[in-house]
C-alpha cells in the first residue's frame, strides 16, 4: 500500500515564472528539469528534512485541462510557523484559501493558493516533528 509521500506535481501554465516564483519562495532552484534542450516541462524542487519531491508540469503536458477555480486534494507541508509562512506566501503573491486554524492543541493548518492555481498547504504537526531523528 501506501508507503510515502514522494512527489507532488503542480501545474502552471507558465512554467518560466512558475520556476522563478517556487525558487524565490523556497530558497533553492529545482535540481531536475526535462526535457535537456527545447522548452522545459517539468521541474522538481527537493524539500525539507526527508527531501520530498514537488514537481511543476508545465499545463500544456497535463493529462486534463485545469479547473476553474483552485480544487483537488490539499497536500500540507510542515512548516515551524504557520502564521509566518501564511503571511510572506501572501506577500509573494499567493492568494488565501484558508486561513490559518488550530485544529487541537499544536496543531495548526491554512492553505494558500500559488499564482499558478494550485493549493499549497501548510501545517504545524507535532507528528511530523515526534518522527524525526
Amino acid at each position: 500500500m501506501l508507503r510515502g509521500l514522494s512527489t507532488v506535481v503542480f501545474q502552471a501554465d507558465d512554467l518560466d515564472t512558475a520556476r522563478e516564483w517556487y525558487t524565490d519562495v523556497l530558497g533553492t532552484k529545482p535540481y531536475f528539469a526535462k526535457p535537456d534542450d527545447g522548452p522545459t516541462a517539468y521541474i522538481e524542487y527537493r524539500l525539507g528534512d526527508l527531501q520530498h519531491e514537488l514537481g511543476i508540469l508545465d499545463r500544456a503536458y497535463a493529462p486534463h485541462p485545469a479547473p476553474p477555480h483552485p480544487a483537488g486534494a490539499v497536500t500540507y507541508w510542515h512548516v515551524d510557523d504557520v502564521q509566518h509562512t501564511y503571511d510572506t506566501l501572501l506577500a509573494k503573491g499567493a492568494t488565501e484559501h484558508e486561513p490559518p486554524t488550530t485544529r487541537s492543541e499544536g496543531w495548526i493548518t491554512a492553505s494558500v493558493t500559488d499564482p499558478f492555481g494550485n493549493i499549497l498547504g501548510l501545517i504545524h504537526s507535532p507528528h511530523y516533528l515526534s518522527m524525526l531523528p
